[in-house]
């Protein structure tokens, strides 16, 4: 009889247990105490997960949110251009560094644990800079703050592949995708908006209420999901991320700020590149004992790394463009900040109200009709962007800047959905890493791309980061549609993963694309096909609806695992 139909035979039973015995003991299951009713459960896991959307949003705000304040804080603090700049590049750094570590940490720290930490140092950071009497302190504050900052959106992904059944994921992905693109581009906007009624702690005071108000929602509601595994942490491998992850974020940075910063750009982007290389290589070997700080068998799912690879270049336009076009509308079309500010906004808010629809989407048709013409109006309008000249319409603009926050909203939700939803559960927590790490990296060198252009064909009207000139615009958009061309093909590679149906979880709707009998490529490679199967036909059993003893489960730890949790070969994705 074929693996797939065991658990369909009551003669096979026993078999079936033995399975799931020898998977406990690789990847242990919490046991239940209790069960929810299937709105209980649904209830219970999307106030969860609102929670922690807001929350990320709040703290990804913050990235971009210095960036116009720079003029202000160099005449109030009696600080340089560069020195006020590293409250930005500080930031990015310790969100480079701190990311890739957040896949040890979601497997040896439950969910309650790290949502409270990532909040609290937020929160103390925020009120740091509210009251820092000088340069220095603010930028520890922005230190403390990206340190949280670095924790949630790993956190935030790892916990909904955890706990969203496969045939719901692409609408709540399409949540998270306001966090990861609306939220950096809402940044300069919002910044512009309070500088224009008060001075820069504003920026801090007014995000406080905020911040606090997530940390004490946070300890009332959040409850832990999956399950925690006895993990060492290797110190060569922190070791070596922290130059190699910094080494490239900051080199990047010197590169976007232009000016002299080109020979110490250059060599911070090498030492980078090669300790990376010596990382990677750790990791290849520490993996093979499931000893890794950061898994790279993630890369082993085609379609991760095509989501990969899509998602590097359409991050790369999203910061460049939003670090461009309004040092194009100030410099070269004589706005004031607040209109440069105001003139992307629309963008923003278009990919807000996109991405939940496109989600819905993603559910009903998969990837590729979303994504295929996401990478064309994507390419298409950066092409656009490539006509800019010192006449262009401010209305011209915002309408180019559309079509390119319509193309992004296009990709990320269905390409980070799918990508995603391919790995086994033990890689959720590494994947929502390299997610994060990919973001960070990518917008730095989307930043350093369109602005070392920009200043190099600037021509006689422009020079270092100071001022732009319609040249160099139009040579920057050039390089950046040119790039955009490589995701079309890419994502004519996609293909829809297999949304199996989650062990003890909600039934997809008929006619989705919903369960597949067998294992997939991933399950083969970790050795635990027998198992997904066994657990797979188990739920398959069960009407519409229905749930188990198994639909909410507390391990000895207090971890709760809520009904739509995979809980195929005995694991949890590591949000815990």
């Amino acid at each position: 009889m074929p693996p797939h139909s065991r658990a369909s035979d009551p003669r096979r039973a026993p078999a079936t247990t033995e399975h799931h015995e020898e998977s406990r003991a690789r990847f242990p299951v919490p046991t239940t105490d209790q069960t929810l009713t299937d709105a209980d459960d649904l209830k219970r896991t999307m106030g969860v997960i609102r929670l922690l959307i807001v929350s990320a949003f709040v703290v990804i705000l913050n990235e971009t949110l210095m960036g116009v304040a720079i003029p202000e804080l160099m005449a109030d603090l009696n600080i340089s251009a560069s020195a006020a700049q590293w409250l930005t590049t500080a930031f990015m750094l310790t969100l480079a560094v701190v990311i890739p570590i957040t896949g040890f940490l979601m497997l040896r720290f439950s969910t309650r644990t790290m949502f409270l930490a990532a909040m609290s140092l937020f929160t103390l950071g925020t009120a740091i800079a509210t009251i820092a009497p000088g340069f220095t302190v603010l930028l520890i504050a922005r230190v403390v703050q990206a340190s949280g900052t670095a924790i949630m959106m790993p956190l935030l992904f790892t916990t909904v592949f955890a706990l969203v059944p496969p045939h719901l994921r692409g609408r709540v992905v399409g949540n998270i995708s306001i966090v990861i693109s609306v939220a950096p581009a809402l940044g300069p906007t919002v910044s512009g908006l309070i500088l224009s009624i008060a001075d820069w702690r504003w920026l801090f005071i007014t995000m406080l209420p905020f911040a606090v108000a997530g940390l004490a929602l946070g300890a009332a509601r959040i409850v832990n999901v999956g399950e925690q595994r006895p993990v060492r942490l290797d110190l060569l491998s922190v070791a070596l991320s922290v130059p190699g992850f910094g080494g490239l974020v900051y080199g990047l940075s010197l590169l976007g700020e232009g000016g002299g910063e080109l020979v110490p750009g250059l060599v911070s982007l090498g030492i980078g590149v090669v300790v990376l290389a010596l990382f990677a290589w750790r990791q290849i070997v520490l993996q093979r004992t499931d000893g890794a700080l950061l898994d790279l068998r993630t890369f082993a799912s085609r379609e991760f790394a095509l989501a990969i690879g899509t998602v590097t270049i359409a991050s790369m336009a999203l910061f460049g463009a939003i670090i461009l076009i309004p040092l194009y509308v100030q410099d070269v079309l004589g706005a004031e900040a607040v209109v440069s500010g105001l003139l992307i906004l629309p963008g923003g808010l278009l990919m807000a109200f996109a991405a939940p629809v496109i989600g819905r989407r993603f559910d009903a048709v998969g990837p590729r009709p979303l994504i295929v013409p996401g990478a064309i109006l994507l390419s298409a309008s950066l092409w656009g962007m490539t006509l800019f000249t010192a006449t262009t319409p401010l209305w011209l603009v915002s309408v180019a800047n559309l079509g390119t926050s319509l193309g992004l909203a296009l990709l990320f939700t269905p390409l980070i959905t799918n990508g995603m939803s391919s790995l086994p559960p033990q890689l959720n927590s590494y994947g929502s890493a390299i997610v994060g790490t990919i973001q960070q990296v990518a917008g730095a060198a989307g930043i350093a791309l369109f602005i070392s252009v920009a200043a190099a064909f600037a021509g006689t009207g422009g020079g270092a980061t100071e001022s732009v000139t319609a040249e160099g615009v139009r040579a920057a958009f050039i390089v950046g549609a040119l790039i955009s061309l490589i995701t079309i093909p890419l994502v004519l590679l996609v293909r829809r993963t297999p949304m199996t149906q989650p062990h003890g979880g909600h039934a997809a709707p008929e006619g989705a694309d919903g369960a597949s009998e067998e294992p997939t490529a991933e399950d083969a490679t970790t050795g635990d096909a027998e198992q997904h199967d066994a657990g797979h036909d188990e739920g398959e059993q069960r009407p519409a609806g229905a749930h188990s003893a198994a639909s909410a489960s507390t391990n000895s730890g207090g971890s709760t695992t809520l009904s739509g949790a995979s809980t195929k070969s005995g694991a949890t994705s590591s949000g815990a």
